[in-house]
């Protein structure tokens, strides 16, 4: 069988190898010892391949012109090499730097695939292993690990990011560089990503508009897909989660392959939760989730260029913890029988890259479908809406020379939102949206040590909607017209004093037009009646950040702070008062605001016991309106602490940790007028786990306990607290990853 999977895999390659456009080379620590299982991996082709026991590899069918070049191993400091394929054969000798600490994460969200320390706008990243291993059901709750970041929650299974205290529409959220549309508007709406398949999760803080455009002003995320298989391999992994508090199983398997220029993978999973308790053990109806979701790619790379295609399907179904239907749930389940939401999810893109002499065209699209259904107790939905999305964008890469890149750009989108079923309630009219943007941007290196990112971008929206209802009853939308356009500008640098010392400064212009949601909403949603206006004007950010990072071998240290002043914000705010049935009455509104904060980070490795790490984080932000009230949905200050030890080999068990982390949130007493005060408080959270052998095959265990003294808080950002509810209790995870495959050598 498994001589036949392998011709069948050699016979997918088609194409003759030959010596030719290839780089190849030995791999050594700083000792001059061969690094046998290094990683080679060339982003803009998306292949890679692994080093042998002896150091050496081999990796041809490049393209010729300028190529970056990723080197990294577990413990050492990743590369990012530069050449000029101008000959058929390139040996590169690499010698990597053993980092107790690593300082230069390789990111490609900033338009360019570099390193940490060569971006103007730090781009933090949460790698695969750190999701897998969080312990949480939670996947957003994941992020929190990043400064600055937190998230709004209404239970485990609905959460927002929020990014330096703007979440929602102020964020812009990436599929794999695609930009995601799901009704992301509203703080009862999942995510919508799960953690399946996810390579890193890249996060920009502050406005990035320039290169992504309207609903970029306060961050981007992105969640970057898992590399190929190395070439000439065929592997996958099994991963299983289980969790005590909400009863929940997490699992999913998959596969890929990839040879000299074709490669492919699919993935599956699905989670189920029930009701999750508090803290002290009641539990809160309709808490429960459950969803599913598959991914699949393929595509082909060669010298002429590089084509990807990705299929992602998924379907989320979170209960509603509503004031109707706690009364009814009378017994912990895990099923939607009652008051939930339904998401279908459908995502095809295609990203592509063609190499013509010393430039690049990159050429991508992407159609998405959301499916959106309310249901109460009736077997018909009472809400059914359905989003399509179609997104493009061509880029041209300049020839870029040692110290300069630039690229100009072209971003289409082309959204329609309609009523399906004649449903009971109509939260938003049917709509046409279309956005057209161009831009450039420019990056040059002065003295090896200055390096300056800078660009202009424009960006012209129209929105038409279809009226809604009578002009007599109290929903009534009449038919909108509206056009909105603004250019975006930033300008920043990095200045590396040393190896070791780095500061970064960077000023931003970016602004967001208001989404349907704020413009045409005048009805029920949820346990509340959320009103638009119709005469909402674009909000238009102005940003300043400032950081340092200084290392050592063993200790790093990151401060950073922002000021970010906001024309026309818009947020959505209790009025006080209520509509007929008792429900309060919520409206979106517009007043200049300011947020200004920042972050500290401390990292130690003592050097005579490099096997233990210390972590330390802070941050705070704090959100004014121009009549110095305090905007709503601020997350407190918070102050983290992490005590990791590792152990490369213990007794049959191979990297092997124990964690001990520790949150301390403030409390929060800054509200906006009608928003209720938290309390602070301290959770403490445990963590263990090694991989080991069951034969021939390796295992990856691990064990966590969240919340281990099973405390009773309520987050500022949680959504539940105005039912009166806290946020999850004890939680008991156990994560199983079992990884399997096939090689074949290519000469």
């Amino acid at each position: 069988m498994k001589n036949i999977i392998l011709l069948v895999f050699a016979l997918l390659n088609g194409i003759p190898v030959f010596a030719q456009n290839e780089i190849k080379g030995l791999i050594t620590n700083n000792k001059r010892e061969p690094l046998g299982g290094a990683y080679v991996f060339i982003s803009e082709q998306n292949k890679g391949t692994i080093s042998d026991p002896t150091g050496h590899y081999r990796l041809g069918e490049l393209p010729k012109g300028r190529i970056k070049i990723q080197y990294s191993y577990v413990g050492y400091n990743n590369q990012l090499v530069t050449i000029k394929m101008d000959t058929l054969s390139h040996e590169i000798n690499i010698i990597l730097q053993h980092e107790p600490i690593e300082t230069q994460a390789v990111v490609v969200v900033g338009g360019y695939n570099s390193t940490q320390h060569e971006n103007a706008v730090r781009i933090d990243v949460i790698k695969s292993e750190v999701i897998s291993g969080a312990g949480t059901s939670n996947f957003t709750e994941t992020l929190t690990k990043i400064p600055g970041v937190d998230m709004i929650s209404k239970g485990s299974g609905i959460s927002k990011p929020v990014i330096r205290g703007l979440a929602m529409n102020d964020i812009l959220v990436l599929n794999n560089g695609v930009r995601f549309e799901n009704y992301q508007y509203s703080d009862h709406h999942p995510l919508g990503i799960d953690e399946f398949g996810i390579e890193s999760v890249e996060v920009i803080k502050g406005p990035a508009s320039l290169l992504y455009g309207s609903d970029a002003i306060g961050g981007v995320i992105d969640f970057v897909k898992e590399k190929p298989a190395p070439v000439g391999q065929i592997i996958g992994d099994y991963n299983l989660q289980l969790f005590s508090n909400s009863l929940a199983t997490t699992t999913n398997l998959g596969a890929k392959g990839t040879s000299q220029n074709y490669f492919w993978g699919i993935r599956g999973g699905g989670k189920t939760n029930a009701d999750y308790l508090q803290g002290g053990g009641d539990f809160v109806p309709n808490s429960r989730f459950n969803e599913w979701s598959v991914k699949g790619s393929a595509g082909y790379t060669g010298k002429r260029g590089t084509f990807k295609l990705f299929y992602d399907v998924s379907q989320q179904k979170p209960g509603l913890v509503e004031p109707d239907v706690i009364p009814l749930i009378i017994e912990r389940g895990r099923k939607n029988k009652i008051w939930f939401q339904m998401f279908n999810n459908k995502l095809l893109s295609s990203q592509n890259k063609l190499y013509l002499g010393n430039y690049k065209v990159e050429i991508n699209a992407a159609y998405q479908r959301t499916g959106l259904k309310h249901y109460d107790e009736r077997t018909d939905p009472f809400i059914e809406m359905q989003l399509a999305t179609i997104t493009y964008e061509a880029k041209l890469y300049f020839p870029s020379m040692k110290n300069s890149e630039y690229i100009i750009g072209f971003q289409g989108l082309n959204q329609q939102n309609d009523n399906l079923g004649n449903r009971e309630t109509k939260l938003l009219p049917d709509a046409s949206i279309n956005t057209y943007s161009g831009f450039t941007l420019l990056q040059y290196t002065f003295f090896e040590k200055l390096r300056l990112q800078t660009g202009i971008r424009y960006d012209y929206r129209n929105l038409t909607t279809d009226k809604l209802g009578l002009p007599t009853a109290d929903n009534y939308r009449p038919a909108l017209s509206k056009e909105y356009n603004s250019l975006s500008a930033s300008l920043g640098a990095t200045c590396n004093l040393s190896e070791k010392l780095l500061f970064r400064a960077n000023l931003a212009a970016a602004f967001r037009s208001p989404n349907l949601a704020e413009l045409t909403s005048n009805g029920l949603h949820e346990n509340r009646v959320e009103v638009g206006s119709p005469d909402l004007g674009a909000q238009h950010a102005f940003e300043g950040d400032l950081s340092v990072h200084y290392h050592f071998d063993h200790l790093s240290i990151d401060v950073a702070g922002f000021y970010n002043k906001i024309k026309d914000y818009i947020f959505i705010s209790p009025t006080g008062e209520q509509r007929i049935g008792g429900f309060p009455i919520y409206k979106y509104m517009q007043a200049n605001a300011r947020l200004f904060g920042g972050e500290a980070v401390l990292h130690i490795h003592p050097p005579r016991v490099e096997w233990i790490h210390f972590e330390t984080i802070f941050s705070t932000v704090t959100g004014k309106k121009e009549n110095d009230d305090y905007l709503p949905l601020i997350p407190a200050n918070k102050l983290k602490f992490e005590l990791r030890a590792e152990k490369k080999k213990m007794m049959f068990f191979e990297n092997t940790y124990f964690k001990i982390n520790v949150i301390n949130a403030f409390s929060q007493n800054n509200s906006a007028p009608e928003e209720v005060v938290t309390t602070g408080y301290t959770l403490v959270d445990l963590g263990l786990g090694a991989n080991f052998g069951a034969g021939n095959q390796l295992m990856v265990i691990g064990i966590s306990a969240s919340n281990i003294f099973d405390r009773k808080y309520i987050d500022h950002l949680s959504t539940l607290k105005e039912a009166g509810f806290f946020n999850p209790g004890r939680n008991i995870i156990l994560n199983l990853k079992i990884p399997f495959g096939l090689r074949r050598q290519y000469p």
